[in-house]
């Protein structure tokens, strides 16, 4: 490094150059840059080790500016920048689904700052804007819905159900809605007004006439055809009845059908082909299908809507349908239904081989033979021959008589095996224990192999002589093979084949190709288990003993001491193949909504997605729903004479001489005042209050979520206690909020709660004798998910509500909430 400096500095003597100079600076920057790379690189990933991804990358950007061609440093580089950008990223991604939008902003712009061509970054930023434009409907949803204004409100839900199916505030919107309108269709719905309440009684009128006194009433403008025959007499009789169905039902009985210009405005034409194809608007809906197969719902379309185009798109999974508002709407329900995810479950399976072995060996082996040769005097063979070519010789070993005749013990050989002692036993136990965990689809088969494949060669001669080999793979080892089958009832169906095998020995051909003897154990059966039943299957047993002995004849049968003159072999095997398995539900079939499941088609030829609207009058009317015109509202039940007009003067009657109609009468109600109903004397009447459930049926373990209690009354309820049960085993109560609902009235209340053993009791009273009966919210309660359940409900126990003056209110319970807990 002298040298180095020395030699840029030089000698001051000798006045160097200017150009020497700028050269000797030029090699001093880059013998610097030289050093900066590995020395970024090494503090790179130091920091890296630490977890400081950014500053890593940092480092690591830094040495490649240092060296660009370096593959390490961009390596490193790269490496590091994904994982910075991915991190940001999935944090987002968390923060986005939780709601966070500012934050999850925040994160998506940073990581697009890192890399800013990265494709997850910016969809994210579009996804933060989606979501937000996406809360902005749903709030002024929340809002229409309090005013009662349904139509408005169910347009915003169906905004952000096209574009996100599975939000879960929506959802619980859409159901909300659903069942306050009767899962009417929202053309049917013109505005409050067309749900006015009407008595109504026409005969053979001119159909025209029947229009105009429905007009004057409703404030509703009707269009007629040229083609539509307005002097054709026809005649109706309704009670109790609205305008909607008063309508409709003029409408099926003349041939005719309606097309809605706007929210007050009808156009009436002929029912034939030729004006459908004028005046009937067609609706473009995608589907998007995220579970069942593009085809399959299809055909269902096809059999059951019928549809005027449809397209399918199986690549993306997507149905594009093209058809009449309500002939959407069935199809809507229809994909709902279908498009559900298939149930599954999670298959703990132990499989238990239990090995036993005891050998045992014990007494005294003697020698089995003994072997005499007798010698002669000299101790040596005599006698021996050879040919005279050579070629052969013979040797034979002989013994004269005379030596056989005086043997004595030192000529005689004797040739004993050796005698040997056993004392052996041997007491073995093995198990073999595994326990697979498999999640699986219903009706779809798994497998799971413990064990091994063998490579078993097979040869072929062909006619030619040539020889052949091919490799054959042998699975031996622990075969399970499964298919479930999920019941609504939470039990699962299941084919279970079991098989255990081991190679017992390997044998050789004459070719020298290796074969193996497999021995085998199977099982199969089919079986029902309940969620989380446990069945055993055992008995697959493999038993052997085998008993060899050595004995002396007669001696080695001694009871006892036979074993001295003897030994004995004992060997007993015992294998037993045990197999527990266990179904823990996943998730069940998924019972569609009322609404979807069951609903109004229509007809043959009108199809009609919710029904062709009902004579029932709705509980209560909104409060921004007024009479048209000056005429003034009646209640429903207004007391009518016996030709048929309403004896009350504020209804409006059409004379038979002023139309050339005979008995007609309009009569309807205005609920703003809040009231409720009066009898005769100025008693109050009995009343009638709705519970409605609405919360996300789905949450996961350790989440927290909010159920709703929207109350409704026709009766001012002045007081309200209420006992709700719950598993506690499942549920943990976290909060309650008292709601608007008896606040509404412009007095004090005094809620109060307990809890105790599964049972929630809430308790609302209004001070000051005041009471509510428009629709709000009577509490909320926040519970926490504690332990994963296919099925869990909350369910009302009891209620008493009191209306003003002690009034006794009919509340009829709904039906059990019920929650899907998913792990």
């Amino acid at each position: 490094m002298s040298r180095l400096w020395n030699f840029i500095r030089g000698d001051a003597g000798s006045g160097p150059s200017r150009i020497a100079l700028c050269a000797r600076g030029l090699m001093l920057t880059a013998a610097l840059a030289g050093c900066a790379g590995p020395t970024a690189y090494s503090d790179g990933k130091l920091l890296l080790s630490e977890g400081k991804v950014e500053e890593s990358m940092a480092k690591f950007q830094e040495a490649l500016q240092s060296d660009p061609r370096d593959a390490q440093y961009r390596s490193a580089y790269l490496q590091t920048r994904e994982r910075a950008v991915t991190t940001s990223i999935e944090r987002a991604d968390k923060l986005l689904a939780a709601g966070s939008l500012d934050e999850a902003r925040g994160l998506y712009r940073h990581a697009a700052s890192i890399d800013p061509g990265n494709e997850r970054a910016l969809d994210g930023l579009a996804a933060v804007d989606v979501r937000r434009r996406q809360i902005g409907w749903l709030d002024e949803a929340d809002t229409l819905f309090a005013k009662h204004q349904f139509d408005l409100a169910g347009q915003k839900v169906a905004r952000v159900l096209t574009e996100a199916p599975n939000d879960a505030r929506a959802v619980a919107l859409k159901r909300a809605i659903d069942e306050r309108t009767g899962f009417a269709p929202p053309e049917a719905r013109l505005s409050q007004i067309y749900k006015k309440p009407i008595t109504i009684e026409f005969k053979d009128v001119a159909l025209k006439q029947i229009f105009e006194v429905i007009s004057h009433t409703s404030g509703l403008n009707f269009l007629f055809d040229k083609d539509v025959k307005t002097d054709q007499h026809t005649s109706i009789f309704l009670k109790n009845s609205d305008i909607e169905s008063t309508v409709n039902y003029v409408l099926l009985t003349n041939q005719l059908q309606q097309q809605i210009l706007d929210g007050n405005t009808v156009l009436i034409y002929p029912n034939t082909p030729a004006k459908q194809k004028d005046y009937q608007e067609l609706d473009v809906r995608t589907f998007y299908l995220a579970n069942a197969e593009a085809k399959t719902v299809a055909n269902t379309l096809k059999t059951i809507v019928k549809p005027k185009d449809m397209a399918v798109d199986e690549k993306l999974n997507m149905i594009v349908v093209r058809d009449t508002p309500d002939a959407i709407k069935m199809a809507e329900k229809l994909v709902a239904v279908e498009d559900v995810a298939d149930p599954e479950v999670m298959l703990e399976v132990e499989v238990l081989e239990v090995q036993r072995t005891w050998l045992q060996d014990l007494g005294v082996q003697w020698p089995a033979s003994a072997s005499f040769q007798p010698g002669s005097a000299a101790g040596v063979t005599s006698g021996s021959s050879s040919s005279s070519s050579g070629s052969s010789s013979t040797s034979t070993s002989s013994i004269s008589l005379f030596d056989l005749e005086h043997q004595t013990s030192r000529k005689l050989g004797v040739t004993i095996g050796a005698a040997t002692v056993n004392a052996n036993l041997q007491d073995s136990n093995a198990k073999l224990l595994t326990n697979p965990r498999i999640r699986v689809r219903n009706h779809e088969k798994a497998k799971i192999l413990i064990g091994e494949r063998v490579p078993n060669i097979t040869s072929t001669a062909t006619s030619t002589g040539f020889l052949s080999q091919s490799v054959n793979y042998l699975d031996v080892g622990l075969t399970l093979n499964v298919e479930p089958t999920i019941y609504l009832d939470d039990n699962v169906g299941i084919k279970v084949s079991l098989e255990v095998s081991s190679i017992i020995s390997q044998v050789t051909t004459q070719s020298g190709t290796s074969a193996y003897e497999i021995g085998t154990r199977t099982a199969s059966t089919s079986l029902r288990l309940k969620d989380g039943e446990t069945d055993v299957l055992a008995g697959l047993i493999d038993s052997q003993e085998r008993t060899s002995g050595n004995k002396l004849p007669g001696l080695g049968d001694l009871p006892v001491l036979g074993r001295l003159f003897g030994a004995s072999t004992d060997d007993d095997q015992n294998t037993e193949i045990v197999l527990a398995i266990t179904p823990h539900l996943v998730r069940n079939v998924q019972r569609p909504d009322a609404g979807n499941a069951l609903f109004n088609s229509g007809t043959e030829t009108s199809l009609r997605a919710g029904g062709g609207g009902g004579s029932q009058a709705p509980v209560s009317s909104s409060s921004g729903s007024n009479s048209s015109s000056n005429n003034s509202a009646i209640p429903a039940t207004a007391p009518t004479t016996p030709s048929g007009v309403a004896a009350n003067s504020g209804s409006y009657g059409v004379n038979a001489g002023d139309t050339g109609l005979q008995q007609t009468a309009l009569t309807g109600t205005d609920a703003s005042s809040g009231t409720g109903e009066v009898a005769a004397g100025g008693v109050p009447a009995a009343g009638i209050a709705q519970l409605q459930w609405q919360g996300n049926p789905v949450a996961a373990v350790g989440s927290t979520f909010t159920l709703s209690l929207v109350m409704q009354s026709t009766q001012a309820i002045s007081s309200l206690p209420m006992t709700i049960g719950f598993d506690p085993t499942k549920l943990e109560v976290v909060n309650i909020a008292e709601g608007p609902f008896l606040r509404s009235g412009g007095s004090g209340t005094n809620f109060t709660t307990r809890i105790a053993n599964g049972q929630l009791t809430l308790s609302d009273v209004a001070s000051s004798g005041a009471g509510a009966t428009a629709e709000g919210v009577f509490a909320t309660v926040s519970f926490r998910a504690v332990a994963a359940a296919t099925s869990t409900s909350i369910q009302l126990l009891s209620a008493a509500p009191t209306g003003i003056g002690n009034v006794a209110i009919s509340l009829a319970p709904p039906a059990p909430f019920s929650l899907q807990i998913t792990p």
